[in-house]
């Protein structure tokens, strides 16, 4: 095991707990995503995990050794592992290029040069090597701290929100090849986001946080097809979420649908289309049902009456 937490408590105020008696377990070379709504605890579990703060009680236990945070460590966070957060930290006067290779010895500097560029590909930045971080965009400096994080070959690199700085071309491009290159390299990542659909075909584990609370720990298939409850379907995007009377009244096996999960059938629930709006791979339709305001996605333009199917 990589990675474990054991009965940890921690409080941002003496009035205010956060973490209390929270348990998780991360295996090595595994990509996990850390999911929830703003202010549910994923920035402050990584800053905990990394030894920027410390914890009332419980264990950390990172690679077999019991992590002592702040409290122990005059330099802060953890050997063998690297946090990219919000604040990149980059050297100013220094190139993207001698940023990206601040860790690496300069014995070879021959090797130096070609693993340097080798992540500068991986974050899509080549053309920028010897370009100062003030010339980039915010996005940039990121992926130049992500390169500089991934030089040392941590066993666990954690990243804090990587994508949201990002357009979306840029984000396609740097998802696959970042996501590959730890899994080649055997690197294990533990990453923020609150864009799971985009980057759940890579991942290996789900953990969802509530309030500090664990909700659901699943593979993605299990989290997606089977989320513990309305809050844990609403982070996957749209989804119709039935109260339990709604539930009983449509004879629904349970209690969120996701757009998909409804089809236009010919024997089936009959339904009023209310707006079928185009929306790229897909038509968005509002659809009224027994009363209920429904989402449905579909290939064709929704009008008129239909019937419905849900699966």
């Amino acid at each position: 095991m990589l990675l474990e937490i054991n009965k940890l408590f921690f409080s941002h105020t003496k009035d205010k707990s956060l973490f209390q008696n929270l348990n998780l377990r991360f295996e090595a070379n595994k990509i996990i995503a850390l999911a929830g709504e703003s202010g549910c605890g994923k920035s402050t579990l990584l800053g905990l995990i990394y030894g920027l703060l410390d914890w009332e009680s419980g264990d950390i236990i990172f690679d077999g050794t019991r992590l002592l945070g702040p409290k122990g460590n005059l330099v802060p966070g953890e050997t063998d592992m690297k946090f990219v957060a919000q604040n990149f930290d980059l050297m100013p006067y220094a190139t993207v290029a001698e940023n990206v290779g601040k860790f690496i010895s300069n014995i070879n500097l021959k090797q130096k040069k070609e693993t340097v560029m080798e992540l500068l590909e991986v974050v899509g930045l080549q053309e920028f090597a010897n370009v100062l971080p003030k010339y980039l965009s915010g996005g940039q400096q990121q992926r130049v701290a992500i390169a500089r994080a991934l030089s040392v070959l941590p066993k666990l690199l954690i990243l804090d929100e990587p994508f949201s700085n990002l357009d979306f071309p840029r984000k396609i491009e740097l998802r696959e090849r970042l996501f590959r290159y730890v899994k080649q390299r055997g690197v294990s990542l533990i990453i923020s986001t609150h864009e799971l659909q985009d980057i759940m075909p890579w991942l290996d584990q789900i953990v969802i946080l509530q309030d500090g609370r664990l909700i659901q720990n699943d593979s993605p298939e299990q989290t997606y097809r089977h989320p513990y409850n309305s809050y844990v379907a609403k982070l996957f995007g749209e989804v119709n979420i039935f109260t339990e009377a709604e539930a009983e009244d449509f004879q629904l096996p349970k209690r969120s649908y996701y757009p998909k999960e409804i089809r236009i059938v010919e024997n089936g629930l009959n339904a009023e289309v209310i707006e079928s709006r185009f929306a790229g791979n897909y038509y968005w339709n509002k659809i009224k049902a027994k009363g209920k305001e429904l989402v449905v996605y579909t290939d064709e333009r929704l009008g008129g009456t239909i019937e419905i199917l849900f699966i």
